[in-house]
């Protein structure tokens, strides 16, 4: 069941909304009206949610004037420069926050971290913190999805003492410091994921897909168990297109809601362990629990496009990442190595849906594929495989995100232990990346 609020605007003096539609919550360098609602539709009999909301004739679900710009230096210091209202001096400056949750903005200029006492949120060219959250009672965060620069937040609750139960979805606008709406499950919210126009919120079996300006839901969706709450939304505007688990084991599950389509993939042979979505939802990334291989799929017809390698011992995939022309994938796990795969997937399209998958199997053997091709139809696939272009070592069994710095070339990536990396690979050479830049987002200057 999922219950549905939104807090009322104590300055709203009740005239009713306009009729024209409600806008999608805008970017920190746009201005915006209010919008506002003053129903939610009927609940289907066999939906299992319910819906409240205050007895108000109308509710406030709009984020107010928007953040400055990101700044590139940081002001004077004075003797307290943290702005933020729940921060409280009491608390040991000096012992770093636990983080719970790292994720990137959704075009991978921003990144926010959710710790034990609250959340931060971090510039990446330059590395900078802008702002953070400290709250004074419980402060636990597990989940925080950005909206690429806006003052709209979602938040979930996390750690051994969570700000917020950890079955609730709060919307979160920093401009006010305070929440503005939330969505209530029976069950534990196991990822979110915003567009402007959207929130989608996964949970152990199910998928939820509300309307951003009224909170109505628009779609629920069953699934496999989806522990990790996997679940990747486009961000084109007008097409959205959404992926979340199957049914089936190995299997993933499309819907392009613009053409009215559902496309299921059998991607792999095992579990799904991560997936990945371009910025216009056209290409698929999958890995399964094997973690040996990484296939690229149309997700249109469900053509596999290619397969690269990551490497011949299972691994714990953590994260996949193209690069803004989808030229690049880049790839992390528990093995410590990151990879960067070159992509062929805008030559001659395919269109047969009935490419049989080549095998996961882990033959050992040398990793020279192009070399050896005129034997391949003697030779296991692992033979044959694509490997990355570039690699960057960390510390294996550490947890790694990664995704494509704004600079050429480059990566960024967020390690749970507070590390920040850039660095950047030779697209024609390749091999080991050159470092760029290192710090403990955990331990920054003073905010500004």
């Amino acid at each position: 069941m999922a219950t549905l609020s939104a807090y009322p605007n104590p300055n709203f003096d009740h005239h009713p909304p306009s009729s024209s539609p409600p806008s999608p919550p805008p970017s920190m360098l746009q201005q915006s009206d209010n919008v506002y609602f003053d129903s939610v539709s009927e609940t289907p009999e066999n939906d299992d949610r319910t819906v409240s909301v205050p007895s108000n004739s109308a509710v406030f679900l709009s984020p107010p004037p928007p953040l400055p710009p990101i700044r590139t230096s940081l002001p004077p210091l004075n003797p307290n420069p943290n702005p933020n209202p729940n921060y409280s001096s009491s608390q040991n400056d000096h012992v770093p926050p636990t983080p719970l949750h790292v994720s990137f903005n959704q075009d991978s200029g921003c990144f926010a971290s959710g710790t034990d006492r609250g959340f931060r949120i971090y510039n990446c060219d330059p590395f900078r913190e802008i702002f953070r959250r400290d709250f004074d009672r419980g402060g636990g965060i597990g989940h925080v999805e950005m909206l690429f620069r806006c003052n709209i937040l979602a938040l979930v609750g996390g750690g051994p003492d969570p700000q917020y139960p950890i079955n609730k979805v709060m919307i979160w606008d920093d401009h006010q410091s305070r929440c503005i709406g939330e969505l209530s499950f029976r069950s534990e919210v196991r990822g979110v994921r915003l567009r402007r126009d959207r929130i989608v919120v996964a949970l152990e079996q199910k998928v939820f897909v509300y309307n951003f300006a009224d909170l109505k839901l628009l779609h629920q969706i069953e699934t496999i168990a989806n522990p990790k709450g996997l679940c990747e939304v486009s961000q084109s505007a007008g097409k959205l297109v959404l992926v979340c688990p199957g049914l089936q084991k190995g299997q993933v599950r499309v819907e392009h809601y613009a053409s009215k389509r559902t496309k299921f993939i059998m991607a792999h042979d095992s579990r799904i362990a991560c997936f990945a979505l371009t910025h216009d939802g056209g290409l698929l990334a999958t890995s399964s629990s094997k973690g040996t291989l990484v296939r690229v799929f149309n997700t249109f017809d469900g053509t596999l496009l290619q397969e690269v390698r990551r490497g011949a011992d299972r691994a714990e995939i953590y994260s996949l990442a193209f690069s803004t022309t989808a030229q690049w994938l880049a790839v992390s796990s528990d093995k410590g190595t990151i990879h960067v795969f070159g992509l062929k997937v805008n030559s001659a399209p395919q269109t047969n849906e009935n490419v049989p998958p080549i095998s996961e199997s882990n033959a050992i053997g040398s990793p020279a594929g192009s070399s050896l091709s005129f034997i391949k139809g003697v030779l296991p696939s692992y033979f044959k495989s694509e490997w990355s272009v570039a690699q960057f070592r960390l510390l294996e069994g550490a947890q790694y995100t990664v995704a494509f710095g704004h600079q050429k070339n480059t990566v960024v990536i967020l390690g749970m232990d507070g590390s920040f990396y850039r660095c950047q690979f030779d697209p024609v050479k390749g091999g080991e990346m050159t470092q760029l830049e290192y710090c403990n987002f955990l331990k920054p200057a003073e905010p500004f």
